[in-house]
């Protein structure tokens, strides 16, 4: 894999990144019947993104599926009628037209490749993966998934609609070429749930543990990163960075880092994160583009942007959550027949993450050639 190779050709090559099939090719029913989903981990997010599924009117939660009794009763108590398992295997096996799989970031790659092969439509959660190994299983399964399938991944900013518009404008070429580009999240992390032990303690607190969720850079940065490959059209050639553990006293991850990415161009992309304890008041989570002829700041709560011939910005204010259009785009393009496969993509920007990762973890600079081909 060449880093200064577009990412747009790296997708053609490898599988279908976006296509159109007919509706009776994709499902072998009615295009206005409701997409039956099965949710594969009933936790925090599993919970909530099946809930914006619940609430399109073309799909319907129908069969969940959890190792613990807590988290089926949540699910119960949430869809009233859906059929449990304690087995993905076994929920794969039903007739359910797709699969929500929200389970530890570890448990990814695993339990896409059997969604692939159950020939189902499948959500997966980011990241892909919490090592490049695991990121290579995810490709090879996406090679070989139906190319009547849908196959969408949880980084929300590629479907928010302003998210969209500012990648438009900067791809128009408008505001010149980016030439400096600098990306945040800072702020508040994941609650700790105490008051478990042994494995269970582990599994249900994964965020907090590098071989369950890959650390912070991974499971939570991997959102800003995939917005700057998809902006640049490109993976990053190397990386350098630092991080650190300031205040977190739970597990073993980060809460404290910084990252300098560097492209085949010279375009420099500085990255820094936190998770300073629950309730900071402060909060950036957001991307900046700053190009010959004006910047574009990019955020889920709205996009700004500044041109050089303009005293005042222009704002484009997000009033909910983007979650909401993935999901829906992802619940019409399945009915539809409108398929991508974005688990390709999805899988490159979780390794450019890892590269980052291994770059702190070293203290030394990392390449992209050196992460992708060991």
């Amino acid at each position: 894999m060449e880093n200064n190779t577009p990412r747009r050709n790296f997708l053609a090559s490898s599988a279908t990144a976006f296509s159109i099939v007919a509706p009776q090719a994709v499902r072998g029913s009615q295009a206005n019947s409701a997409l039956t989903l099965g949710l594969v981990g009933c936790g925090n997010r599993g919970m909530y993104v099946s809930g914006i599924f619940a609430k399109n009117e073309f799909a319907k939660v129908t069969k969940i599926c959890d190792i613990y009794d807590d988290r089926l009763e949540a699910g119960r108590a949430k869809y009233s009628g859906v059929q449990e398992y304690r087995d993905i295997k076994e929920l794969l096996a039903s007739e359910v037209d797709a699969v929500l799989i929200a389970t530890p970031i570890v448990y990814h790659p695993e339990h896409f490749e059997l969604a692939v092969r159950a020939r189902k439509h499948i959500y997966l959660e980011k990241a892909a993966a919490i090592d490049i190994k695991g990121c290579q299983r995810v490709l090879r399964a996406a090679r070989t998934a139906d190319p009547g399938k849908r196959i969408s991944m949880g980084f929300q900013q590629r479907y928010g609609k302003d998210y969209r518009r500012a990648h438009a404008l900067i791809q128009s070429g408008e505001l010149g070429k980016i030439r400096m580009i600098r990306g945040a999240w800072l702020g508040s992390g994941p609650a700790y749930k105490p008051n478990y032990t042994g494995q269970e303690e582990k599994i249900r607190n994964w965020y907090f543990y590098k071989d369950m969720s890959g650390d912070m850079i991974t499971e939570q940065d991997c959102h800003n990163i995939d917005v700057l490959h998809w902006f640049t059209d490109r993976n990053p050639a190397k990386a350098s960075g630092y991080g650190n553990r300031a205040l977190r006293k739970e597990g073993d991850i980060l809460d404290t880092l910084s990252v300098t990415f560097q492209y085949t161009d010279g375009l420099v992309a500085s990255y820094s994160a936190n998770q300073l304890g629950r309730g900071q008041a402060f909060q950036d989570v957001s991307e900046t583009f700053m190009c010959e002829n004006g910047t574009v700041r990019t955020s889920r709560t709205g996009i700004t942007v500044w041109r050089k011939d303009k005293k005042e910005p222009e704002n484009w204010p997000t009033n909910y959550d983007i979650t909401i259009d993935a999901v829906n785009e992802f619940v019409e393009g399945a009915r539809t027949g409108q398929i991508e496969n974005a688990a390709m993509w999805g899988a490159e920007s979780t390794m450019a993450a890892i590269m980052a990762r291994e770059a702190i973890y070293s203290g030394k600079e990392v390449t992209w050639d050196r992460i992708t081909k060991g």
